[in-house]
């Protein structure tokens, strides 16, 4: 087996065969290394293979008056391990960006749940506007009733009124329609 310095001079020689045996001689050391730095086997690897990599492509580079082909190697390796941690630090801002920016998710509605929202939306179409507004900042503004005299303006008394005679209205439709969402026992708020 040859010498550090030989296998040095073969590798700047451009040398494959001393490549594998840098490998196989310095290789466990720059896998520690690189394990410790990242405390992940898998990315550990990545960084060993990228280490060696690297090597080869800069081969030109290594001086055996400064230091020793292990020393040079862990030296690449902790490069591409401190490398590695900041990309998946960015990457993790990344991620958290993105999700605080995303909508939560709409639950998944069943075929039923979207035929009741339709059936919805149409009947509140067809109601007067003050009695569908009523409607609206009860079911989708979760409003009570007195908050939404004071929106609105109206006499409690007839907020009150216009809710009912919209809810009759919707339970009509509901009932000529087919419409599933009348049996459910949640009632029909649920599906506003």
């Amino acid at each position: 087996m040859s010498s550090d310095d030989e296998l040095a001079e073969r590798l700047r020689d451009g040398d494959e065969t001393a490549l594998r045996m840098a490998y196989d001689r310095h290789g466990a050391a720059v896998l520690y290394l690189a394990q410790r730095l990242l405390g992940n086997r898998a990315d550990a690897e990545d960084v060993t293979q990228m280490t060696f990599v690297a090597a080869w492509t800069g081969r030109d580079g290594f001086d055996p008056q400064r230091g020793s082909v292990l020393g040079w190697l862990l030296g690449i390796a902790r490069r591409k391990a401190v490398d590695r941690l900041r990309s998946m630090a960015r990457e993790q801002r990344t991620t958290a960006t993105v999700q605080a920016q995303q909508p939560p998710p709409e639950p998944d509605r069943t075929p039923e749940q979207t035929v009741d929202r339709l059936v919805v939306a149409d009947e509140l179409s067809r109601l007067p506007v003050e009695q569908r507004r009523t409607l609206e900042l009860a079911f989708f503004d979760d409003l009570t009733h007195p908050q939404i005299a004071a929106v609105t303006g109206l006499p409690l008394g007839t907020v009150k009124s216009h809710i009912r005679r919209g809810m009759a209205n919707l339970r009509r439709r509901w009932e000529v329609d087919g419409a599933t969402f009348g049996s459910r026992s949640a009632g029909p708020t649920r599906a506003l």
